[in-house]
């Protein structure tokens, strides 16, 4: 009886309109039979759902990422792990690679449970960019001295020299980097490519030192720091960096090795023809 009272009473002010001074009588509103859903503890379950699957996404996406610049891009500082022992003998290494009795293949450690590579300061075979550098920066200090002593030397002339060896070192990469590709593997990182190329410029040095001590020693160094790169290089590509070329054809590969090894003798001659303009 009291609620049909109540329904009268509310249809009668809806009916005459609100008056000024008179309250409307509250009303029960229906209840949301969805409101648990979306609010209260129904909401904190659905929140932390999505994001459990949000995270799952930005955390595989992350990864794959991740995983895919390493492949190609190591870390930089893992090539300036180096000591005064690795130096010296990476430096017997590159210059008479025949003596190295010992393997050429890189150490390997498990590293959040995949293998990884072992830093220089471990492992005379892995690439490091302490070396190259010191190589380039000593072959342009060199070089320059060589043109005072000709009293060439000017700034122009020493900047020529630095775009030069960054040319040679360009082409001794694009030269490694493409041998990989034409055999169907470019999963090589990057800096391990850069590192092998500069060591170039250890037997430069080598040789441009000799010209200014001795001219003539320059015609029986070029050689020998020529054939000695080639050297280093065919077994450096042959036992670590094609360790990863899907297919292997001898024949094919030991064409390119060849050619690696020959195309030393152009690229060293340019770089050891010390001049006041970069390209001859």
């Amino acid at each position: 009886m009291t609620a049909m009272l109540r329904l009268t009473i509310s249809e009668m002010y809806d009916n005459l309109g609100a008056q000024p001074g008179v309250p409307r009588p509250p009303t029960n509103p229906q209840p949301n039979p969805f409101g648990n859903s979306f609010y209260g503890a129904g909401s904190g379950l659905i929140r932390g759902g999505l994001g459990a699957y949000g995270e799952k996404i930005l955390g595989s996406s992350s990864e794959y990422v991740q995983s895919n610049i390493s492949r190609y891009f190591s870390d930089p500082q893992y090539y300036f792990q180096v000591n005064d022992h690795y130096v010296r003998n990476k430096l017997k290494v590159v210059l008479f690679p025949f003596l190295h009795r010992g393997h050429w293949t890189r150490i390997t450690e498990p590293v959040g449970g995949r293998l990884s590579y072992k830093p220089p300061i471990y492992d005379i075979n892995a690439p490091d960019l302490y070396i190259p550098f010191m190589a380039f920066g000593t072959y342009v200090v060199l070089a320059g001295f060589s043109l005072g002593l000709h009293g060439k030397f000017s700034p122009e002339a020493l900047n020529w020299l630095f775009i030069k060896g960054l040319v040679g070192w360009f082409l001794q990469v694009s030269l490694l980097k493409l041998s990989l590709f034409s055999l169907g593997s470019g999963e090589a990182p990057l800096l391990d490519i850069v590192a092998y190329a500069g060591y170039t410029f250890t037997g430069m040095c080598l040789a441009v030192l000799g010209r200014i001590v001795w001219s003539y020693s320059y015609y029986f160094l070029m050689p020998w720091t020529c054939l000695c790169m080639g050297i280093f290089l065919v077994k450096t590509m042959k036992r670590v960096l094609f360790a990863e070329v899907r297919s292997y054809d001898s024949s094919r590969h030991h064409y390119l090795l060849l050619f690696i090894a020959l195309a030393q003798f152009p690229l060293f001659i340019w770089l050891g023809n010390i001049s006041v303009h970069w390209l001859f």
